[in-house]
């Protein structure tokens, strides 16, 4: 394999962890000797990044290109993208796309099929029954007249967990699937982090017991459920905070605090904005619980991190974890199994330090990022030597 170019939609990390892990699984691919190009927008929600245009910059294992664009009623438009895949695309032994329903997806779907080169889609969720009710007629339309016969020539479809593969069945496609999820780096949760750094950014947390959320503030993420659970926690136990750690795109963060101010516990709770770097592993070293009470998840980087810091963990079934059962509380998408779930771990500390114990092992023996890359790159291989 002489070449492979990934494809992201959104590179910035205030788009939160769908474009993170697309960055680490690039980084992770490319260490395995595999000549990785990255192009993307420059679009970094209604604003634009600040970064040369049209030209390479050299990452550390790949290279990104960024690209302008233009907005047409909420809709991301690209003719230079467009007109540089076409021009460029046959250089490539494969191409892998990032993301659904945007429109620099769709020249790389057809310069890949005039040119013969197979090409792999990741949805990141996006194809999820809860994502597609959202804007549904908009979704359903598009679907129809371009996604699903695009998706239809892919390679294969990737799929970030076994259940969100065996939830697109009722949508009709018939290419293959293969199932690999999202990892961590092992070595950044092998290091004693300091949850100090985070108290002095944030000294209304120290000396409190915290439960942490970590993601987009964003309506999918559960956090009107966890607004309804907080109030319950924090009536019995005085001395929870909560921690929600994320970027607020959306402007969801303001209907949150209504909630969390009607509840009376919005004094018990910091946002902090999105978290990177040692700030956000002080975070979960500060953290008692970590709770994810998604709707609905591709695949959660941020559960993998709070397994990986060794946090007894509450997450939903719209989490697409089962596999980690074992390790952690599952629990429905509502708020009555939210609140059970966490009033046992604050109840039985000893146990919930046991169940973040073995979430950590089981993390870091089964999803590091050099384990993904690996089944990535066979996967890549398995479609490389169909076309020969």
């Amino acid at each position: 394999m002489s070449r492979l170019r990934f494809r992201c939609l959104c590179h910035p990390l205030r788009y939160g962890g769908p474009s993170k892990s697309v960055l680490e699984l690039t980084q992770a691919i490319g260490s395995l000797g595999i000549d990785i190009d990255l192009v993307t927008t420059n679009a970094n929600g209604t604003n634009q990044l600040d970064v040369p245009l049209y030209t390479w910059i050299e990452k550390r294992n790949y290279r990104i290109q960024y690209f302008s664009y233009w907005n047409i009623f909420d809709y991301k438009f690209t003719m230079s993208l467009t007109y540089w895949l076409f021009k460029n695309i046959q250089n490539y032994d494969i191409v892998h796309t990032n993301a659904i329903f945007s429109y620099p997806n769709l020249p790389a779907y057809w310069a890949c099929q005039v040119n013969h080169i197979p090409y792999v889609v990741t949805p990141r969720g996006m194809l999820e029954p809860w994502a597609l009710a959202y804007k549904a007629w908009k979704k359903n339309l598009y679907f129809s007249l371009l996604e699903k016969p695009a998706l239809e020539k892919a390679s294969c479809i990737h799929m970030l967990a076994s259940t969100e593969a065996e939830r697109i069945q009722p949508l009709g496609l018939k290419m293959p699937i293969e199932v690999v999820p999202n990892g961590i780096h092992r070595e950044q949760f092998n290091i004693e982090h300091n949850p100090d750094i985070f108290y002095k950014q944030f000294p209304e947390t120290r000396n409190k017991k915290l439960i942490i959320f970590l993601g987009r503030i964003d309506p999918k993420k559960g956090l009107d459920l966890l607004a309804i659970a907080f109030k319950a926690i924090h009536q019995q136990f005085q001395d929870m905070h909560l921690v929600i750690a994320g970027p607020d795109n959306v402007s969801y963060g303001t209907v949150i605090k209504q909630h969390l101010e009607e509840y009376r516990c919005l004094d018990a709770v910091t946002f902090t904005g999105i978290l990177t770097g040692e700030l956000k592993y002080a975070a979960l070293a500060a953290a008692r619980i970590y709770v994810a009470p998604s709707y609905s998840e591709g695949f959660s980087m941020s559960v993998l991190e709070g397994m990986a810091a060794g946090l007894p963990c509450v997450i939903t079934t719209g989490c697409n974890f089962p596999e980690a059962a074992e390790v952690a509380k599952i629990v429905g998408i509502n708020s009555e199994e939210i609140i059970e779930a966490l009033v046992n771990l604050l109840k039985h500390p000893d146990q919930a330090k046991e169940m973040g114990d073995r979430a950590r092992q089981f993390i870091l023996e089964k999803y590091t990022w050099e384990q993904i890359a690996a089944r990535m790159k066979a996967i890549y291989n398995k479609i490389l030597s169909r076309q020969a």
